[in-house]
């Protein structure tokens, strides 16, 4: 716990998709009735495939090569497993502004604000969704986000490549968009150590309550 009062988990090793969304789920419950506090989960997943709710079939390359799962986050066509640091953001946004838009923005900054500090520029990109950087000559997508809110209680949340197998991306066209590439830490030869990545995440989330806070302030 840290002294925000939000719950810091990292679990080792790597945990069943179907485990996490019903983890999540209870807690984000619990969470509403006011009985579990706000948390902050740090994972990685066996390779698998998730589909948002605006998943398209036809972006669905192999569905034979990993097991595919129907996440009921927003978002098309994903891809989770080892070298991936998945964050699941569990907060109570009805203290928090009640702005869906800022909360993603900030959960943006976030990730943005992690990867300067680990030596990689990244940035948004307009009309294309995630987080996006420069490899060599190309933009490529470094970062995924996708959350859930259910009566003001988030769920999901981003997933950054710090070296998964990049050839696992192949089984599906990434977030709907195929001209563009993914790229990871280890690819741009950048920090890898996933203890010194979980320290810089847990460093800049105090960006996050502070867009969050200025947000409230408004609403």
């Amino acid at each position: 716990m840290d002294d925000t009062g939000i719950e810091w988990r990292i679990s080792p090793g790597l945990t069943p998709y179907p485990e996490a969304l019903a983890e999540m789920e209870a807690r984000a419950a619990a969470i509403r009735r006011g009985e579990a506090n706000e948390c902050i989960w740090l994972l990685e997943h066996p390779p698998l495939y998730t589909a948002g709710t605006s998943a398209d079939p036809a972006e669905l390359l192999s569905a034979e090569r990993f097991p595919v799962y129907t996440a009921g986050r927003g978002g098309r066509y994903t891809y989770h497993g080892p070298g991936q640091r998945i964050v699941y953001v569990m907060l109570d946004l009805a203290k928090r502004g009640r702005d869906v838009r800022c909360f993603v923005h900030a959960l943006e900054g976030w990730v943005i604000d992690s990867l300067a500090e680990l030596g990689v520029d990244a940035r948004r990109a307009e009309g294309r969704i995630g987080i996006w950087t420069d490899d060599g000559d190309k933009e490529a997508k470094i970062g995924a986000i996708g959350v859930r809110i259910r009566k003001w209680i988030s769920f999901h949340g981003f997933a950054l490549n710090v070296a998964p197998d990049l050839s696992h991306f192949d089984g599906i066209v990434p977030c709907g968009i195929a001209e563009y590439p993914v790229t990871s830490l280890e690819k741009l030869g950048a920090v890898t150590d996933m203890a010194k990545i979980d320290a810089t995440i847990k460093r800049n989330f105090s960006g996050v309550l502070k867009t969050l806070e200025s947000s409230a302030r408004a609403y």
